[in-house]
């Protein structure tokens, strides 16, 4: 069951990183796209929202087989939801605002959580 569990934390994570996050979402998180396609102050931080949308819908998304297929205290769930969250909010802007991380990079960081958070509730 573990290992089911993992599994299917992964198929999320590819399935939300890759094939849920549309090409609009990701120019969307890149705070040059609005530099150079709407450079008006006032949105000069709207790429931070999308990062959390997409952060936010990542993480939720890795939690559905422990939301389903485990028992599971809901304080915790929220505390990791909530720390996934941030995580992958800060090495997503690393990767496509600061060009600190390649994409590489990126998977290497957004596993270690999918795999940190497996043994947190396993």
């Amino acid at each position: 069951m573990a290992i089911k569990i993992l599994l299917l934390m992964i198929l999320c994570h590819i399935l939300d990183d890759f094939v849920l996050q549309p090409i609009c979402l990701s120019n969307l998180k890149q705070k040059s796209w609005w530099e150079k396609n709407d450079p008006d102050k006032m949105y000069k931080n709207d790429y931070l929202v999308a990062l959390g949308i997409h952060a936010l819908s990542w993480s939720i998304m890795i939690h559905l087989p422990i939301l389903f297929l485990l028992a599971y205290n809901p304080i915790a769930l929220a505390i990791s939801v909530f720390v996934n969250f941030y995580f992958h909010f800060v090495v997503d802007d690393l990767k496509a605002n600061r060009h600190e991380f390649n994409l590489a990079q990126d998977q290497f960081f957004h596993f270690i959580q999918i795999i940190v958070t497996f043994l947190y509730f396993i």
